[in-house]
């Protein structure tokens, strides 16, 4: 069945009844493919246009109170009504008014009187005009959601790709599992409860994850050692925060040939954001608020403040856990011990927020508990 158009819809403006009925008359014939409105003065006409959607306007020049000049004024002043072309009626021929006309926005002009071949050929000049319009204007709008979607997905890998990273380096130490998860959701927990913008904390909950991300780079021997470090092997743990800075900001050598040795470009997506927060965390969260944490022994302010959120996180987070050195905590002695570290390990803004907010730590623990070993 073939599907029928619909029908064209054009207005017609001029003071003159008269003159709008000779109109009518003359293009009875094009009933079935025009649908033909009227307006008598200007206001009328722009009223009709904000409320229904024309594909042609016919509008005389010489009108009381308002003019063709001030409709079409009227009509470049929202998205909607500007794309609309416009016909102008005139009985004067001075180019001046012409050019003014074409100024404003006018899509063709027209001489009163007015034959009848003339006005249907004109009329479907500028249909076929805006028919193209609307063509491009749809084509437009689906490419922007392709973009809008391709965008997101993009996004959507990126984001998955930094948490696998995550996971990777999580797979190295057995006895952590559910520890990345569980410190991405106190992080977001403490953000939002420090009243952080969206965007900031989105970023710290993405960004979280990968705090340890460094321990990829640390021998077997010393990340899997069942008992107590010694000195020399605390100090290579220790750098399991530069490595992990480093591994977030430094451009990766495949890049360089991708992009053709555009060092710009290839620094613009080291300092992007979410990596650059990511970074932040990995190097900055075994720092302390009093300076004696490492690895460059900032103190108070210095600290970014998402590593400071991420170091009360890992800290709860490794005090209710078993590990190989120590069991798993109870809450009362966890909360004296956080406490007694008040303007010592941590901030005591990060410190206010964190006690306002730990019954939803203990609900996020156990959703995700998993001290199992993680499968090799």
């Amino acid at each position: 069945m073939v599907r029928e158009s619909p029908k064209q819809k054009i207005l017609f403006v001029d003071d003159e009844p008269h003159f709008l009925s000779s109109i009518a008359r003359m293009l009875h014939g094009y009933k079935a493919k025009w649908d033909l409105d009227y307006a008598t003065n200007v206001d009328e006409a722009y009223t009709m246009v904000l409320n229904k959607n024309y594909d042609a306007i016919v509008s005389d020049i010489t009108m009381p109170r308002k003019s063709g000049f001030d409709f079409l004024r009227m009509l470049q002043q929202t998205e909607k009504t500007s794309y609309v072309p416009v016909i102008i009626l005139t009985g004067n021929a001075e180019a001046a008014l012409k050019r003014e006309a074409l100024s404003l926005g006018a899509a063709d002009l027209l001489n009163k009187p007015i034959m009848r071949e003339d006005l249907v050929a004109r009329l479907q000049s500028i249909l076929r005009l805006k028919h193209f319009q609307d063509q491009l204007a749809e084509f437009n709008e689906q490419l922007a959601d392709k973009v809008k979607e391709r965008t997101r997905e993009l996004e959507l890998s990126r984001q998955d790709l930094m948490w696998r990273l995550a996971k990777a380096a999580e797979y190295r130490d057995e006895e952590t599992g559910g520890h990345i998860t569980r410190v991405a959701v106190y992080c977001l927990n403490l953000a939002i409860q420090l009243g952080l913008d969206s965007e900031t904390v989105e970023r710290i909950f993405l960004a979280s994850p990968l705090h340890d991300v460094g321990k990829i780079g640390i021998s077997d021997v010393i990340l899997l050692k069942p008992g107590k470090l010694t000195p020399e092997e605390r100090k290579i743990m220790e750098t399991h925060t530069e490595i992990g800075a480093a591994i977030l900001t430094e451009a990766p050598q495949g890049m360089h040939y991708l992009l053709d040795e555009q060092d710009d470009l290839i620094q613009t997506f080291a300092n992007e954001p979410l990596k650059q927060t990511a970074a932040n965390i990995a190097i900055s969260h075994h720092e302390k608020w009093d300076g004696s944490g490492y690895p460059k022994g900032l103190r108070g302010e210095a600290i970014p403040l998402e590593g400071q959120i991420a170091a009360v996180a890992d800290v709860y987070d490794a005090l209710r856990s078993t590990r190989p050195y120590k069991p798993s905590f109870d809450v009362d002695k966890v909360m004296g011990i956080m406490r007694s570290e008040r303007g010592k390990h941590f901030s005591p803004q990060i410190l206010d927020a964190f006690e306002k907010v730990q019954p939803e730590f203990e609900e996020i623990r156990l959703k995700h508990l998993s001290e199992e070993p993680l499968a090799k």
